[in-house]
């Protein structure tokens, strides 16, 4: 009796509220599944909006067998797709091949098609697992760039080559494409034919020099890996001009021959930079230790307006680099400051060194990082100049507006913790309106090791400047 009365209970309830129940399930085919509840459900799981994702195996597809396969599964989602037209919202649809070869043209087509002209998906992800040239890349179709219910579009290891630079995106909002070849008109036509985007992430995309971006809308952009075309033997930069956006992430490799430079982000609110830069191909090592620095000193010149400022663990490391070599930091904005890293001793005068030039901070992360350049230092400086360099740093500075520190996802030894208290020293010494400082560690409260126990007692010892500053450990 209790069994029919819950089920009359859900069976009663809105349709509206069946719908929102339905559509939090985890899995599309499992929306579909409801429909042997009962009469009253058996249609009901076409009014739910659901996305699809499609993974092909990860056969070698030279192989007379695997081709025959990736066919076969290729055909089993077209009939999927069949089945799915009666569904009244299709959301989002995804699919991954394997790697792109000329047989799939047909079926590549048809799913763009199903995408863009009968679903009318409002996220559509055409992603390739497998890199190859961008020449031999499948040809993004030409009917597919005139849309107007495309509101996220992914593309990955494709050709994107509008004939006539036709775009009409008017509706898309965030655009991802990775491992495209495209020409500044391309990128320009893109730009101009998706008149609401906000956001651009580019990933190891090559063939443009210049990105211009005037749109007020386009407000986050995301470059990862810039490239030069394969032929391309001379060192040029990607000049980039975007005076209206307000969120950068340049991440990736950066060499000799590959160079992001930031000409106009004047809006610019947040910078994440996290660039491994290695110019290997310049000259001795001395030219190349002056190139490097040189280089991040003018990024950092570029976004020292910004109030939010991540440095991945190159730049983060490379602070006491130029700290050794005398450069100076550019006098910044930043009230936020997140760095990556793992530190180790010789960290310590670059990071002062870049406080003393962030007046304005309020809030510093330290985000324990294990994955920092390894010897970078030493391949600049020996042992006794680092010691030095170390003894003498001054470290007197008052940090008049920091309230809060986080040390994050730290997981080193206690041997490491005295890499990390010369730097907690200066902060609670020199951050006169210091609110909370916290230390979190990167493991559950009942694995942490006893030794902890004592660096928490030395921590607590140390002396604040801020009588308002409390300490707490975090796990």
């Amino acid at each position: 009796m209790e069994i029919l009365m819950a089920k009359d209970r859900l069976t009663d309830l809105p349709e509206l509220i069946l719908l929102h129940i339905l559509s939090m399930l985890p899995d599309s085919k499992q929306v579909v599944r409801t429909s042997a509840l009962s009469k009253q459900w058996r249609f009901l799981w076409k009014s739910v909006p659901v996305s699809l994702d499609f993974h092909f195996p990860k056969y070698p597809y030279e192989s007379k067998i695997n081709k025959k396969k990736i066919l076969a599964f290729a055909a089993s989602t077209n009939r999927e797709l069949h089945y799915w037209r009666s569904c009244e919202k299709i959301q989002a649809f995804r699919v991954f091949p394997y790697i792109y070869k000329d047989y799939l043209t047909e079926h590549l087509d048809f799913w763009v098609h199903f995408a863009t002209n009968i679903a009318h998906v409002e996220e559509f992800t055409l992603q390739f697992d497998q890199k190859i040239y961008p020449e031999f890349a499948y040809l993004f179709p030409q009917f597919a760039c005139t849309n107007t219910s495309l509101r996220k579009l992914v593309l990955g290891n494709c050709q994107l080559n509008p004939s006539g630079g036709s775009v009409n995106w008017t509706s898309l909002v965030s655009l991802s494409i990775g491992y495209l070849a495209l020409t500044e008109g391309v990128m320009e036509n893109i730009l101009s034919g998706s008149p609401n985007l906000e956001c651009l992430e580019l990933d190891k995309v090559c063939g443009i020099r210049r990105l211009d971006i005037s749109s007020l809308k386009l407000r986050k952009l995301i470059i990862t890996n810039y490239e030069t075309e394969s032929d391309d033997e001379h060192v040029h930069w990607l000049e980039i001009f975007a005076p209206y956006i307000r969120h950068l992430e340049l991440l990736g490799f950066c060499c000799d021959e590959i160079r992001l430079q930031l000409r106009n982000v004047a809006s610019l609110v947040t910078a994440v930079l996290s660039l491994n830069v290695n110019f290997f191909e310049v000259g001795d090592e001395q030219d190349k230790l002056d190139k490097e620095c040189r280089y991040l000193q003018e990024l950092l010149h570029s976004v020292a307006h910004v109030k939010n400022l991540e440095l991945g663990p190159w730049c983060t490391e490379f602070l006491s680099v130029l700290e050794l070599k005398g450069r100076l930091f550019p006098q910044s904005s930043w009230q936020f400051l997140k760095l990556n890293t793992a530190l180790e001793q010789l960290d310590f005068p670059g990071i002062c060194s870049f406080l003393q030039s962030s007046l304005d901070l309020e809030t510093l992360v330290i985000d324990w990082n294990d994955h920092k350049p390894k010897g970078l230092l030493s391949r600049y400086t020996n042992e006794d100049e680092q010691s030095r360099r170390f003894g003498a740093h001054n470290v007197n500075c008052s940090l008049l507006h920091l309230k809060t520190i986080k040390f994050i996802n730290f997981y080193g030894q206690l041997s490491e913790s005295k890499f990390v208290l010369p730097l907690v020293k200066y902060l609670l010494k020199n951050a006169t309106v210091l609110k909370k400082f916290v230390l979190s560690g990167k493991f559950k409260w009942s694995d942490v090791p006893r030794d902890y126990v004592k660096m928490e007692q030395e921590f607590l010892s140390i002396p604040r400047s801020s009588p308002h500053a409390s300490v707490v450990f975090s796990y």
